[in-house]
């Protein structure tokens, strides 16, 4: 389904009963909702769960790749009131946790528990940001092939890349649907968030924090 707000068009899919207790799920960087599949598939007998792809990702459009992280933040609330759910469990993976660190920080009325997968409250430090500002000029000068190749090696395990070729490759395929445009934008977003570290002890609903073992981006000690 499709939403037209803020100027653009976000696609979104729910599933399960609508008196369940409402899921949003809210995917990372630069993936799609195909990502909660398996998540959506053991979820809807009992909850009713809302996945959608963040603006530019997936199936939603691009628009001008000119994102901040309150906009992102914007198209998620806006969506929330699209379907007439007034609270929510929010489950944010990497980037999706970024998002919903902040919505809840500037919404805290509109979530009844949040779920914060391999992510982190801090804003990028100097080194992060310009990390990130040469993951844009990678793309620019390489295309989407190259940037999608380093990106797996980031974060996916080298077990997982070894013995896994089945999973690496579908979000290999998901990544090179992704617009080059949206991908620059949300690094360009991503690097612009604010902390979210002061609001931490304000959070008044039930917080589940889940992290990989050998995550190096978001690492157990960061979480």
């Amino acid at each position: 389904m499709k939403l037209q707000v803020n100027g653009n068009s976000i696609e979104y899919e729910t599933a399960g009963p609508r008196t369940g207790i409402p899921l949003v799920l809210i995917h990372g960087f630069p993936f799609s909702r195909e990502m909660w599949k398996y998540q959506v598939d053991a979820l809807k007998q009992d909850y009713y769960v809302v996945t959608y792809d963040v603006r530019g990702h997936g199936g939603s459009d691009p628009g001008d790749g000119q994102y901040t992280m309150e906009l992102l933040v914007d198209d998620l609330v806006a969506l929330l009131d699209h379907l007439h759910l007034r609270a929510v469990v929010g489950v944010g993976l990497s980037m999706g946790g970024y998002i919903l660190l902040r919505a809840i920080e500037r919404h805290p009325d509109r979530f009844r528990g949040i779920v914060l997968c391999d992510t982190r409250s801090e804003a990028d430090g100097n080194e992060g940001k310009i990390k990130r500002a040469r993951q844009v000029a990678e793309l620019k000068k390489n295309g989407m092939g190259g940037f999608s190749e380093n990106f797996l090696k980031a974060v996916f395990h080298e077990k997982t890349l070894a013995e896994k070729p089945d999973v690496v490759g579908s979000i290999r395929s998901v990544i090179a649907r992704t617009s080059p445009l949206a991908v620059a934008g949300t690094l360009i977003a991503i690097a612009g968030r604010t902390d979210s570290t002061p609001s931490l002890f304000r959070i008044a609903v039930p917080a589940l924090v889940i992290v990989g073992r050998h995550d190096a981006g978001t690492p157990p000690s960061a979480s």
